[in-house]
């Protein structure tokens, strides 16, 4: 069993993207289209500012993997939100994205704060981060995801229809305190 009250260390995964902090920024915060580097989901929120509900859903709509509350929103610099997999019971925590230009590029910082040690989610949020910054750079960089992305997100599109029921995104309606 989790001592719920142990949480881990932050865990930052950060990489260089050469390209305009305009740009880096423009592709993290897109709400119009799926993310290749957030697995494929679609952004969905009722406005990016601090309050505002936020959630990850499957192209379709039909399901949603990640549930939150945007927490800072400083253009385009900071943007941070709450941060539950909805097929998990595990406590909230949240992530923090931060750019920083530098004469390489823009600085893409990923920084998970609040996580429950020895949970899934912290197991999960590992593996993500290092997907997330090595996709977006990739994106960015060359208009697509990196070859290991795309087969990822190949194998998300196939497996969608067997998510668990307690992720159909009526059960994350966008005005559910996270």
């Amino acid at each position: 069993m989790t001592d719920q009250n142990t949480i881990a260390p932050d865990a930052m995964y950060q990489v260089i993207i050469k390209a305009s902090i305009t740009d880096v920024w423009a592709e993290l915060i897109r709400t119009d289209r799926p993310l290749p580097f957030f697995f494929g989901a679609i952004c969905e929120t009722t406005g990016l500012e601090a309050g505002a509900p936020i959630r990850m859903c499957s192209p379709n709509g039909k399901y949603t993997s990640v549930a939150g509350t945007v927490t800072v929103f400083e253009p385009p610099f900071r943007y941070g939100h709450t941060f539950r997999f909805t097929h998990l019971d595990d406590p909230v925590c949240t992530v923090l994205y931060e750019l920083k230009e530098t004469p390489e590029g823009v600085e893409f910082t990923l920084t998970t704060q609040n996580v429950v040690a020895n949970t899934q989610t912290e197991k999960a949020m590992a593996q993500g981060g290092t997907f997330i910054t090595e996709n977006l750079k990739a994106l960015v960089e060359t208009g697509k995801p990196k070859f290991s992305g795309r087969l990822i997100l190949a194998m998300i599109s196939i497996m969608a229809p067997f998510s668990p029921k307690v992720c159909l995104s009526k059960n994350w309606p966008m005005d559910r305190n996270i």
